[in-house]
């Protein structure tokens, strides 16, 4: 499901803050992805897309009406989401431990900002969970795939950014000067 991922990777990394229920929904795709094919291996394939799938469109309902739990919740999952796999990569010989330290250290960090800060967290973490879920899933080495999510990081939050400061400009004046 590497296409998918990258599919809605790109979608978090240009859309994340704009389309916060496709945020939640994405980053509870990916991670509903990652647990139940760590939680079921070896069940089918379907199985565990159902479950992804299911977790990201319960993810994406329940913010429409709940946003600031929804978004603090989605924040703790993209945090978690992107701390497991940045450990992941520069302690690839440690135990499952560390991830999941990682996760909810990254999590905690994460929720908080979200519920501190809204809109610049959703810009930084959908572009956090956006630019992981791309370089993981790109064939690259293990230094190239480092320079990509940078990259890619950093585009993400000029786009949103752009994007966040043109919905909060005040509508020019009808007065002529």
């Amino acid at each position: 499901m590497q296409w998918a991922d990258i599919l809605i990777g790109a979608a978090l990394l240009l859309f994340g803050r704009r389309l916060f229920w496709l945020f939640v929904g994405g980053v509870g795709f990916i991670v509903g992805f990652n647990f139940a094919g760590q939680m079921f291996q070896g069940q089918s394939p379907g199985l565990i897309l159902l479950i992804a799938i299911v977790v990201g469109l319960l993810g994406a309902i329940a913010s429409i009406f709940l946003q600031r739990v929804v978004v603090a919740i989605a924040a703790f999952l993209a945090g978690g989401y992107f701390l497991s796999a940045a450990s992941v990569m520069a302690l690839p010989n440690s135990a499952g431990g560390v991830a999941w330290i990682a996760f909810v250290v990254g999590g905690i960090v994460g929720a908080i900002l979200a519920l501190a800060l809204l809109d610049p967290a959703l810009i930084l973490l959908s572009s956090l969970a956006g630019a992981t879920a791309i370089s993981q899933n790109v064939p690259l080495e293990p230094g190239s795939k480092g320079i990509l999510f940078l990259v890619l990081l950093v585009f993400g939050i000029v786009v949103q950014a752009a994007q966040y400061s043109r919905t909060r400009r005040p509508p020019p004046s009808a007065e002529p000067e």
